[in-house]
């Protein structure tokens, strides 16, 4: 494959390794929000909010859409929510194993 596409490809995943990224991510999973129903349903500052909503932006992961005053976010590609799913799977499966051979540590085997 050309490098210049596992460049692209690492930089969209260095955008979506922030936490707050990934909250917003799917948070936006069923439908467009505004910045106060996302800093609503996070309990995070409205500033924070705007400046990770520009990071996915400017990558092109979210679109925007003016409403009156507001501004509503979405995916630009619902089918990411595909790739959280699946990487959140690995996390729990990791996580599972992890308290298995934690468990066997603490019995002594």
């Amino acid at each position: 494959m050309n490098k210049k596409v596992y460049k692209i490809h690492s930089e969209i995943c260095k955008t979506l390794s922030n936490p707050v990224r990934l909250e917003v991510i799917n948070l936006l999973r069923n439908k467009k929000r505004s910045v106060g129903e996302l800093v609503n349903l996070t309990k995070i500052s409205q500033s924070t909010i705007s400046q990770h909503l520009t990071i996915l932006r400017q990558k092109n992961l979210v679109l925007t859409k003016r409403k009156g005053k507001n501004i509503y976010y979405s995916l630009a590609y619902p089918e990411m929510i595909k790739a959280c799913d699946i990487m959140r799977n690995i996390l729990f499966k990791q996580l599972k194993k992890n308290e298995k051979l934690v468990q066997k540590i603490r019995r002594g085997k």
